[in-house]
């Protein structure tokens, strides 16, 4: 167990951006929320095999699309949500964990715990970001057996778009509740949600996850005054990384719906194009003859060529030139979520492309 601080924040804005692949909230507001923290208390950074197995620990994140402009989450809307959720469930929360890192949600949870005196537990339920709930819940959006609570708080207060909502079930309906709900509250809402013994978490999430973000944070920073290549190599050799393809976007056919930003975005790549397949965060990637080059659950990022820093789909623009980041699946640690076929279907169907094939084929 360790004391988290205002360097920690700023190394798991910088480290959970790369993890972010595209999503993943915004830096701007990460680092709010993190400084938050660390100034109303002393949140503390635990591993998980440092609790009981009974321990119970929930997840806090914000679900809700990048390009979304219409939201509003203020610091008392993740601490309400973990409040809610703790008055509505019938045993006692010990620590909070992050469904996925990102430019701002891997550092979810730490504001509530430091006001309600909760841990911050070193697991993630996916090591990167994703677009549907069900990815980062470890394995239990399939399950048909065993009933959740999930919460969700926020909304911009000036248009009465401002709503709260306690919601039980199996945690695939009520994960798609909580979307319908970040929609109607305008395009973000603060949650907090899956109650699950420390035992189950153990065995189930990307263990270590939060941890990870923080030191290639810490990386990058150390390398950030020399510039633009040496933060994408840095990148590259934290995370066995490739980089896979470099140009200036060409196209970028992204739209809002229903809680999700999806569409694609074209590079182009010494002449030939190279397509990224984006639901909030870039899922797949395809080259000029349609050979797939990577696919979720790797790693898929846009670093900035002239900056060397990771550029989100809201902030993707045509004209840019960028990088595109590959690390594999071997590379990662794995949860459960994604390896649960039940949740791509969703994504495929909405995308158009095929990604199971390829999510659950051998390493090369």
């Amino acid at each position: 167990m360790r004391e988290l601080t205002i360097e920690d924040v700023r190394a798991a804005v910088k480290g959970g951006s790369v993890f972010a692949c595209g999503g993943g909230g915004w830096v701007d507001h990460g680092l709010e929320i993190g400084g938050a923290a660390v100034a109303v208390g002393r949140p503390k950074l635990v591993q998980v095999d440092e609790l009981p197995d009974d321990a119970i620990i929930i997840t806090a994140t914000a679900i809700g699309a990048p390009a979304g402009r219409d939201w509003e989450m203020i610091g008392t809307d993740y601490i309400k949500a973990v409040k809610l959720l703790m008055d509505n469930y019938d045993g006692k929360v010990v620590g909070i964990m992050t469904p996925q890192n990102g430019m701002s949600s891997t550092i979810n949870g730490w504001l509530p715990a430091a006001a309600l005196d909760l841990v911050v537990v070193d697991a993630t339920g996916d090591i990167r970001a994703h677009p549907t709930g069900k990815f980062g819940t470890m394995g239990m959006a399939g399950r048909i057996d065993h009933e959740t609570i999930q919460v969700v708080v926020g909304g911009k207060r000036a248009t009465g778009s401002y709503l709260e909502l306690v919601v039980k079930g199996t945690t695939a309906k009520t994960s798609s509740v909580l979307r319908t709900a970040a929609d109607m509250a305008g395009g973000f809402i603060a949650a907090a949600r899956l109650p699950l013994p420390a035992s189950y978490v153990k065995k189930h999430a990307a263990v270590g996850g939060v941890s990870l973000a923080i030191e290639l944070g810490k990386a990058i920073i150390e390398v950030e005054e020399q510039g633009a290549e040496a933060i994408i190599q840095t990148i590259c050799d934290f995370t066995k990384g490739e980089i896979i393809g470099s140009g200036k976007v060409i196209k970028k056919d992204v739209i809002y719906s229903g809680g999700w930003d999806i569409g694609t975005i074209v590079l182009d790549v010494q002449g030939l194009p190279l397509t990224l397949h984006v639901m909030n965060e870039y899922m797949a990637v395809d080259d000029s003859e349609g050979t797939r080059l990577s696919t979720f659950p790797e790693v898929i990022t846009t670093l900035s060529t002239k900056s060397g820093e990771p550029v989100s789909v809201g902030d993707v623009q045509e004209g840019m030139e960028l990088a595109v980041l590959r690390v594999k699946k071997e590379y990662i640690p794995l949860s459960s979520g994604v390896k649960d076929p039940s949740v791509y279907p969703e994504v495929e169907r909405a995308l158009g492309v095929s990604l199971v094939e390829y999510a659950f084929q051998s390493q090369e």
